[in-house]
């Protein structure tokens, strides 16, 4: 019976291996590959805002008088100087109305016995104080005699009444001489103010740059009559110039008065340019919950130009500890950017998002890696995960 037994199995066996004796698959040899630890630091994080270069300071230049426009002397895109003269008013009207001022002032000299030239003297006596002081001194001679005649009967009552009134009213008159001269002064006084605000009005009839600038408008025309407070040119100070950036809520303790912040613009691309905070805004946006910083840059170029959108980096305050890698390490493909790990001999494929690079290091946000971790350098192409590995 075993016999039997024995013969169908031999004959089972036979059947089914018609195509020859049973292969075992071999298994796969480790790949060799390359290896580094993964590494832990502090990294300095910046932040990416978008800021504006505004000017120092954007004036409308106006004339504080009305009047016809005798001559503009810029236009658009021009540099001014400061005290350079604009543009100028007619000034004929003018002219006649401080001739006519100062004749006020000369007669007004005139009636105190003074010319001109003495206009900035103050007398303390004129021909009618004078003449008025002779006629008291006068009077009170003749009053000082009635005294003494009236004392001795020589005269009458009435008589030295009459003596006393005349030497009082002699008195009385040198006291308004003296009010007149006050008057008079005062009057001079107002005349010359007449004098000092028409030479103003002329001098207001040139219209002059307050600070060196350009000239980014020109509103007006010779021959065009201007009220007072209208528009000639607009003048934009470009330097030095405001860099205005709205930092986060989140982040605004790294932006302090002091901080250095690095730009750049469109218009010059591959240069990094360098800006300092100057002041802060007291309050946050209500909507956006932004604080707004500005900062002064430190280059004068001539290619940062007012109105720019910048591209600004803030460091942040606080550097944080990150997980990095060697940039070898880093095998991309079809959108997908991994790594590598070796767990007990083998590959595990991690996939992230790459942080920042540092140096040849890129960071691996997330805790799929630790300091310490061993990853792959070296045959990325070759590995899957679970693939065997030998470091070398």
């Amino acid at each position: 019976m075993k016999l039997i037994l024995l013969s169908l199995a031999l004959l089972l066996i036979s059947c089914g291996n018609k195509d020859g004796p049973v292969q075992v698959a071999k298994p796969e040899p480790p790949l060799a590959i390359k290896t580094a630890a993964v590494d832990a630091r502090p990294l300095d994080r910046t932040l990416q805002l978008t800021g504006s270069l505004v000017p120092d300071d954007t004036i409308n230049a106006v004339f504080e008088i009305p009047g016809h426009i005798n001559s503009i002397g810029v236009d658009f895109g021009q540099s001014v100087r400061k005290g350079q003269v604009l543009a100028q008013l007619d000034r004929a009207e003018l002219t006649l109305q401080l001739e006519r001022a100062k004749s006020a002032v000369n007669q007004a000299l005139a009636r105190m016995g003074l010319n001109p030239s003495q206009i900035n003297v103050t007398p303390e006596s004129t021909p009618a104080i004078r003449q008025a002081l002779a006629q008291m001194e006068d009077a009170g001679t003749k009053f000082d005699s009635a005294q003494k005649l009236y004392k001795s009967g020589d005269i009458s009552q009435q008589r030295f009444t009459e003596m006393e009134k005349a030497f009082q009213a002699r008195q009385a008159a040198l006291q308004q001489t003296k009010d007149e001269l006050r008057t008079q002064l005062a009057s001079i006084s107002a005349l010359r103010a007449d004098v000092g605000l028409v030479e103003k009005r002329l001098r207001d009839t040139e219209l002059r740059a307050p600070f060196d600038a350009i000239v980014s408008a020109r509103a007006a025309a010779p021959g065009q009559y201007v009220k007072e407070g209208a528009t000639i040119v607009t003048l934009v100070k470009a330097y030095p110039l405001r860099l205005r950036v709205e930092v986060p809520e989140s982040d605004i303790a790294s932006a302090k008065i002091g901080t250095t912040l690095t730009f750049t613009t469109d218009a010059t691309p591959g240069t990094e340019f360098h800006a300092v905070v100057r002041q802060l805004n007291p309050t946050l946006d209500a909507k956006s919950r932004t604080l707004v910083a500005e900062a002064r840059p430190l280059e004068n170029d001539a290619r940062l130009r007012p109105g720019s959108f910048v591209q600004v980096k803030l460091a942040m305050r606080n550097p944080q500890i990150v997980n990095l890698v060697p940039k070898q390490a880093v095998y991309s493909i079809a959108g997908l950017t991994k790594v590598f790990a070796i767990r007990q001999g083998k590959a595990v494929e991690l996939r992230f998002q790459p942080g920042a690079e540092v140096n040849g290091w890129v960071e691996v946000p997330g805790t799929q890696l630790k300091a310490g971790d061993t990853v792959a350098t070296s045959n990325l192409s070759a590995l899957f995960d679970g693939r065997t590995v030998q470091a070398n």
